[in-house]
C-alpha cells in the first residue's frame, strides 16, 4: 500500500471506514488514562480535603479545579464514544489546566513541580496526537454520526 497511511481508506466509497492501526488505539487508551488519571487525582482531593478540598487557594481555582471532577470524566465518555466533541474538550481542558497550573505554581506556589511537568508532557501528547483521533472518530460509523 506505499504512501496511505495505517488509517487512511483505499476502499471506495460505500465500503467500511478500516480499523483503526495499533498506534491510533493506543493513543486513544492514553487519552482516556491520562483523564482517568486527572479525574482520580481530584476525586481523592474532594474525599480527603471534603468542603475544605484547595482551602487557601482563590475561589476561582477551586472552582475551576473541583470542576475538572466532572469534566474529566465527562470527556473519557465522550472518548470512549468516539465524539470528536471529546478530543476538542480534552484538548481545551487539558491546556487550560496547563496554563492554571503552571500560573499557580510560579506565583502562589502549592502545586509540585512534578505534577506540572506530567501535565504538560500529557499536553503535548494531546496536541500531538488529536488529529490522529479525529481522523479515526471522523472514520468511523460512531464518529460519523455524532459530527452530524
Amino acid at each position: 500500500m506505499g504512501n496511505v497511511s495505517p488509517d487512511q481508506s483505499t476502499e471506495p466509497a460505500g465500503v467500511a471506514a478500516p480499523r483503526a492501526s495499533t498506534l491510533v488505539r493506543m493513543v486513544w487508551v492514553l487519552w482516556i488514562v491520562g483523564f482517568l488519571i486527572g479525574a482520580t487525582t481530584h476525586v481523592a482531593d474532594l474525599i480527603a480535603g471534603g468542603a475544605r478540598t484547595y482551602e487557601g487557594f482563590p475561589v476561582g481555582l477551586r472552582v475551576f479545579w473541583m470542576s475538572l471532577t466532572l469534566l474529566d470524566p465527562f470527556i473519557v465518555v465522550l472518548l470512549l464514544l468516539r465524539h470528536r466533541t471529546g478530543i476538542v474538550l480534552g484538548v481545551a481542558v487539558i491546556l487550560i489546566d496547563i496554563a492554571v497550573n503552571w500560573t499557580v505554581y510560579a506565583t502562589i506556589g502549592g502545586n509540585p513541580l512534578f505534577g506540572v511537568i506530567n501535565q504538560t508532557l500529557f499536553a503535548i501528547l494531546i496536541v500531538a496526537t488529536a488529529h490522529l483521533l479525529w481522523r479515526w472518530f471522523t472514520a468511523s460509523p460512531r464518529g460519523a454520526t455524532a459530527a452530524a
